[in-house]
């Protein structure tokens, strides 16, 4: 999407800017919070509730949080459900009327992402189901610049008198991603189709991007951890289907994908979530790199490109 210098500065109209030069921001991720600081330069003050080597699904509503959010003059969260258990504490626990559901310091980032993975119904049964999709799609370089348009517009409704400069910081952004997309795409363009295993339901949004075919999770349910018998059944799969590689997020032990491999000629490849969730891995576009480089070297070891 490319962004329109006057529909931001007819939309900033409608919001009364923020009173500092400075806009406080509190993001629920590391991802979000990277993307923030992208585009909004020297103008935000970014916080975050999670670090890229925590669970986002399992943060709770502490005090801190609260306290961070009292300051903050702009909420963003992922959506899709991810903060469900958490959000609304923190946000009522803030007394921060400028930053609740529907205010113009709430920021929804999954506004206009085409979400995966939207179930027909959710009961218990099912494990952690998302009832409006997978709410993974940061690991989509594609769907995050559409964050990234959001971000732009919201900042720029706060603070109009830097419209411009949000505007040319998103460009930045959105060129790079689209040179690295060009790059990433090539490197993983001889892999196209293979299958993988992962831990969790993380990777629909970069398989879907990139062409790979995630055919199971280690985990029986999202949020249920592995159990032997789901572990026979994995392995089962892994030689029938000749799947090469487990791609274990790294929040996750390698346990049960290091039981899978050793019975199986797969082999275990773990990867970060999250911006932060390994050692140089201090932006969005370093998130990514590190992603395809480890995917990369997964499936070499089965000969082709490396």
């Amino acid at each position: 999407m490319k962004i329109s210098l006057l529909t931001v500065l007819l939309l900033s109209a409608t919001v009364a800017p923020a009173n500092a030069d400075t806009i406080n921001v509190l993001t629920t991720t590391a991802d979000l919070k990277a993307v923030v600081e992208a585009v909004g330069g020297k103008h935000v003050k970014v916080d975050t509730l999670g670090l890229g080597n925590q669970n986002y699904h399992f943060l709770q509503a502490k005090p801190s949080y609260m306290i961070k959010a009292r300051r903050a003059d702009l909420f963003v969260r992922v959506g899709l459900d991810l903060e469900i258990g958490y959000e609304s504490l923190i946000l009522e626990g803030s007394r921060n009327p400028d930053i609740q559901v529907g205010r113009p310091g709430h920021l929804d980032a999954s506004e206009g992402i085409a979400a995966l993975e939207i179930p027909d119904h959710v009961d218990r049964s099912m494990g952690d189901i998302h009832a409006h999709g997978n709410p993974h799609y940061w690991l989509d370089p594609v769907r995050m610049k559409i964050v990234a348009e959001h971000i732009t517009v919201r900042l720029s409704q706060l603070a109009p008198q830097y419209a411009a400069e949000f505007k040319e910081n998103y460009s930045e952004l959105s060129g790079t991603i689209d040179r690295k997309m060009r790059e990433w795409q090539e490197r993983l363009s001889p892999y196209r189709k293979e299958k993988l295993i992962s831990y969790h339901r993380s990777w629909s949004y970069f398989a879907d991007r990139f062409g790979f075919d995630v055919v199971d999770e280690l985990e029986p349910k999202p949020g249920v951890p592995p159990s032997p018998a789901h572990l026979r059944t994995i392995i089962d799969i892994v030689q029938k289907q000749q799947i090469k590689v487990i791609l274990n997020e790294n929040i996750y032990k390698e346990d049960a994908a290091r039981y899978v491999s050793e019975r199986t000629s797969a082999v275990v490849v773990s990867a970060p979530i999250s911006v932060g969730g390994a050692r140089g891995v201090t932006d969005y576009i370093a998130l990514m790199d590190r992603i395809v480089d480890s995917v990369q070297a997964g499936f070499a070891q089965f000969g082709g490109p490396r």
